[in-house]
């Protein structure tokens, strides 16, 4: 028999990816097209759906090819995407009524305050472990079906299907209008606001409230077991397509952080911190999100606390594309290099508000202690240090509500290979930073959950043995200088609230 391999299908906020992995958890060859970030107004971003699935589709050729492969040296195929991403569209005809609307997207407040009411953000907490949020994707479908021409009366016939990425890439890949099943996992379920934490069911009451038809949802399912295999179209007829993760649940597999305790903080788009605790899930008093951290089979769900940041290689994209500062995200860190600190300036990036431990979405970025002295490499350097001053209170957060201080933190993403960035996020946390060897945890995360599920590893003990660290960070900052870079930090986000008045958009 051949050597066999695992597919990872890893659909993001920017591009989608398709990555195939060895057994020992290396990378073999891998395929990647960006897509179109849409924004229709300020506040507003979506993508095409039907882009993403062409992108996916001719990622995964890429992969092969390059590979030197075909379907037939696959062993499974594991799908992780871009959570609380909303995707509605027509199962009759298989076009979306509309372009999925992004996370990020800040278009439904108003939504949000209506369904809070006099309870506030708070009302679905205890049931959902979510706080009401323009981010999640329960809001995003009642926008759409109340905005779309015809949208809710063809929900109402039930001829509409929603999901997040996730569930659109499945639908798709197995077979689509000619018998694609429509199923979602536990994890991206979970940041729907409309499933419950401990059933791990939908909830008819919260789904009833925001208008959304029980006919639209798709199936919940584990995260690790055969949910149908891949027709031609999707470039894998026959394979079973058998693991599905949410990004940040994918990279907390991936990481092997299978223990009580352990942590990980996604570098990407925006930045997620996931801590595992256990079976039962902990409800935060400190601003974090009780989500699920995988299902495996039939063995009980694993949750985790949560710390989402909106903005953090999206900031440095956005001075990229919007500033013109430099050609490449990655030539930020020369710039930043360049000089020896801030300068005393601070870029909070409340491009969407600001996400956890705060959750205001009233707050807008602010650049501030801002002197003449200040250049376009202490900026630089702001916008780098703004992605670990955020990471720094979310880990504060999670300490709290734990009771236990990480001494470790293991890292992964794209912002990763900037090491000046982790060497100041491992100062002003005191705590080492690990790298992985693969940084693509996302897409290994996924690809472990499939390849469990049809035998080809051994359940998570393969996964650990897999695991190999590539660089660790430690502190070199006094902890007087510590102190008080993170109590500017703390001013400076202070400036950045109570900005969205009713005429303010």
């Amino acid at each position: 028999m051949t050597e066999q391999y695992v597919l990872a299908i890893d659909q993001g906020t920017t591009s989608s990816r398709a990555i195939v992995f060895k057994h020992n958890g290396t990378i073999h060859s891998s395929g990647q097209l960006e897509h179109d970030q849409i924004f229709p107004r300020a506040g507003w971003v979506e993508h095409n759906p039907e882009q993403i699935w062409n992108n996916v589709r001719e990622a995964v050729g890429l992969a092969l090819t390059r590979g030197n492969l075909t379907h037939e040296d696959i062993a499974a195929v594991g799908i992780t995407n871009q959570r609380e991403t909303a995707v509605v569209w027509d199962r009759n005809t298989g076009k979306p009524v509309y372009n999925a609307i992004v996370w990020q997207d800040t278009r439904t407040q108003k939504i949000v305050d209506e369904l809070g009411g006099e309870e506030g953000a708070d009302k679905y907490k205890a049931i959902v472990g979510l706080p009401l949020a323009t981010y999640f994707s329960g809001p995003k479908v009642k926008w759409i079906l109340d905005n779309v021409d015809g949208a809710r009366e063809a929900a109402e016939r039930g001829d509409l299907m929603f999901g997040n990425t996730d569930s659109w890439v499945l639908w798709n890949m197995t077979g689509g209008t000619e018998g694609g099943v429509h199923i979602t996992d536990v994890t991206n379920a979970s940041r729907t606001m409309l499933m419950n934490i401990d059933s791990l069911t939908w909830n008819e009451d919260i789904a009833k409230d925001m208008g959304i038809p029980l006919s639209m949802l798709p199936e919940i399912r584990s995260s690790s077991e055969v949910y149908g295999t891949g027709r031609a179209r999707g470039m894998v007829p026959g394979v079973p397509i058998a693991g599905i993760l949410g990004d940040q649940q994918a990279a907390t597999f991936g990481q092997a952080c299978f223990e009580k305790g352990t942590a990980k903080n996604t570098y990407g788009t925006g930045n997620f911190m996931l801590l595992n605790t256990g079976t039962e899930p902990v409800h935060s008093k400190n601003g974090l999100l009780t989500t699920v951290c995988y299902k495996i089979g039939d063995a009980p769900q694993v949750y985790a606390l949560e710390g989402s940041i909106a903005v953090t290689g999206s900031l440095i994209q956005w001075m990229r594309d919007n500033l013109g500062m430099f050609e490449e995200a990655k030539d930020v860190e020369y710039y930043a290099s360049k000089v020896d600190d801030n300068g005393g300036a601070y870029f909070v990036p409340a491009f969407s508000g600001l996400f956890a431990p705060y959750w205001r979405p009233d707050a807008r970025g602010a650049l501030v202690g801002l002197t003449r002295f200040v250049n376009k490499n202490h900026i630089a350097r702001a916008a780098l240090e703004a992605t670990a001053f955020q990471t720094r209170e979310v880990l504060d957060a999670m300490n709290a509500d734990s009771g236990v201080d990480l001494t470790e933190l293991k890292v992964d993403g794209g912002m990763v290979a900037n090491e000046l960035l982790m060497q100041f996020q491992a100062d002003i946390l005191d705590v080492d930073v690990v790298r992985p060897q693969v940084a693509e945890t996302t897409a290994l995360g996924a690809a472990y959950a499939a390849g469990i599920a049809v035998g080809f590893w051994n359940g998570e003990q393969d996964v650990i043995d897999n695991w190999a660290e590539d660089k660790r960070w430690s502190s070199t900052m006094e902890t007087s200088e510590r102190d008080r870079q993170y109590r500017l930090w703390k001013k400076a986000v202070s400036k950045t609230l109570d900005w969205v008045d009713e005429d303010v958009v």
